[in-house]
């Protein structure tokens, strides 16, 4: 049993990016099972589960809607790369922005994937989205050639967080 399978990536490209070959070998049942294993142990971080990126090769942890600046996550944020597109030791980077922000200041937003997981340690969002805006975020997995997965109004950083609305 031999499948092909063409991927294409954000932004799409003019060239197949990653073609895979699957067969019913010992090697590729271990490499399910250790995908399995790693899955199991990422869903079990975050409550809430992970949630799914614009790009079909990754999931990432889920965030809080709103959250304050400088503070730290209530839970690692978590990448998940499906497939075995991704080997370690490949650097992941996140960024947020949005129309306001463009590029906003972010601390300890670099990883590395091991075992098709990146976890990222005390995420903390130092810049702010603005007044009822939500930062876009930007998962870069820095493979040849790079994959990029964007996730659309993920999180919203105000100066003193949630909070109770005036009446």
């Amino acid at each position: 049993l031999h499948v092909l399978v063409e991927r294409r990536y954000t932004p799409a490209m003019s060239y197949p990016v990653a073609k895979c070959r699957l067969s019913p070998s010992a090697s590729t049942r271990q490499l399910d099972e250790q995908e399995l294993r790693c899955l199991h142990q990422c869903s079990t971080a975050p409550p809430r589960g992970l949630v799914p990126t614009d790009s079909p090769n990754f999931l990432c942890s889920s965030l809080p809607q709103h959250w304050r600046c400088n503070k730290t996550l209530p839970r690692a944020f978590t990448v998940v790369a499906l497939g075995n597109d991704v080997p370690d030791g490949v650097v992941v980077t996140v960024m947020a922005g949005n129309d306001e922000n463009v590029s906003a200041e972010l601390r300890n937003a670099t990883a590395t994937m091991k075992q098709g997981c990146a976890h990222f340690n005390d995420l903390r969002f130092i810049g702010r989205s603005g007044r009822g805006k939500s930062f876009t975020l930007t998962i870069n997995v820095l493979t040849s050639p790079p994959q990029i997965a964007t996730l659309h109004r993920a999180i919203k950083i105000t100066v003193d967080g949630p909070r109770l609305p005036r009446r």
